[in-house]
């Protein structure tokens, strides 16, 4: 993380952008600064030495860019550097937190918000986070102070999610992350984690891969989706995409004519789960997109009646329920068509990290929950090999 300098004002902040998270300092206010991300939040700093000199610097969030304008986050931040150096907290907990022994897990939950959810993470992640507090953390351990809370008190909350395993292993990483980082802020002693050594629930492995003879059954259904009318074309061909690139869902929505180079055969991706990435494509999906009218009024490949004129998530998902009903193939969700994209190329024999490389994995460990499927191919080829050695010397 870089560190620059600049004299904050509205105007300087407001145009701040950034490769890489950096600090501006202020030039009038020593110690007054505002941290940029990558992805365009803005969050406003403090920072200073107790005069002892013998601590490392207490650094403190002021507050958002969206929230303060920068005259105001300097004046609080001038009182937060005043109580640091005085040997005080930098700011004054609540009256229940103080009461009680300290900042509360809803405390905690605010400022993970604020500095890390909301600065840091896309939409759908930030949407899935707040749902796992609201519904199920901070209902069950908002009001006790951090470092009250036990082993006990975690596993009491795991427990009542046992029908949902995989929420409530979401909900134990989304807690252990919130205490690891209130460590670092100093909100709680460094080793309070109550989350430590907490076993997760199993989860039921949920891969499904279409055979050949579904893959054909399924493009028969998609024609006669768009020939009979019971399917949006654009739906239809959104769903064609997915099989024929082994895209995300949410990649394909997000697709704009700017992204599609025809010519060189390729989706350019600027904002990914994983962050960029580039997508071939095969002749057959040139000749798909190819295919797709082009509003003048509309940037998106596949236009819709979303709020921000794409089509939306729910009307694709109707679209497929239909389509999969008509195909016989109940117990596929969209999601199954990137996994046999993966399928159909290790039976190819392709290599795990070039299947990673196609799906747009950040790391091997993600693409390896297909090993098995390698181990088949390897297996069936071995079996051919032999049968055909067999018929030769028996």
């Amino acid at each position: 993380m870089a560190d620059r300098h600049e004299t904050l004002s509205n105007r300087t902040v407001a145009a701040l952008s950034v490769e890489r998270d950096t600090v501006f300092w202020d030039r009038v206010l020593p110690g007054f600064g505002v941290r940029v991300y990558p992805s365009g939040g803005k969050v406003y700093i403090a920072q200073a030495r107790e005069r002892t000199g013998k601590k490392l610097p207490k650094r403190v969030t002021v507050g958002r860019h969206d929230v303060l304008n920068a005259d105001e986050a300097r004046q609080r931040a001038a009182l937060i550097l005043a109580r640091i150096r005085a040997g005080e907290e930098p700011l004054p907990l609540p009256l229940a937190a103080r009461a009680n022994g300290g900042p509360t897990v809803t405390d905690l939950a605010e400022r993970y918000l604020e500095e890390h959810v909301e600065v840091r993470l896309k939409p759908r992640t930030r949407q899935s986070i707040r749902g796992a507090l609201r519904n199920h953390i901070l209902p069950a351990l908002g009001r006790i102070p951090m470092a009250a809370v036990e082993r006990r008190h975690v596993i009491d909350l795991q427990q009542s999610m046992i029908a949902y395993p995989v929420a409530a292993n979401r909900a134990l990483k989304i807690l252990s992350h919130m205490y690891r980082l209130g460590e670092g802020w100093g909100l709680a002693p460094e080793g309070c984690n109550p989350c430590r050594s907490i076993e997760k629930f199993p989860e039921r492995s949920r891969e499904r891969f279409l055979t050949d003879a579904e893959f054909a059954r399924l493009g028969q259904v998609l024609d006669e989706a768009v020939a009979g009318g019971r399917g949006s074309p654009a739906a239809v061909a959104a769903i064609r995409l997915l099989m024929l690139t082994g895209c995300r869902r949410s990649e394909v929505l997000a697709l704009r004519w700017t992204d599609v180079d025809l010519e060189a055969g390729e989706l350019r991706l600027a904002d990914a789960k994983t962050g960029p990435r580039a997508v071939q494509l095969s002749p057959t999906a040139v000749r798909l997109l190819k295919t797709l009218p082009r509003r003048t009024d509309s940037p998106w490949v596949f236009p819709g009646k979303d709020k921000d004129g794409r089509y939306s998530a729910d009307g694709l998902h109707y679209v497929w329920q239909t389509v999969r009903s008509r195909a016989g193939l109940d117990d596929v969700r969209l999601h199954d068509l990137r996994h046999s994209f993966a399928s159909r190329a290790l039976a190819l024999g392709e290599t795990l990290p070039v299947i990673g490389k196609l799906l747009g994995h950040s790391d091997i460990e993600t693409t390896a929950r297909y090993a098995h499927l390698a181990r088949d191919s390897i297996h069936e080829a071995a079996e051919r090999v032999a049968d055909s050695i067999a018929a030769e010397i028996l």
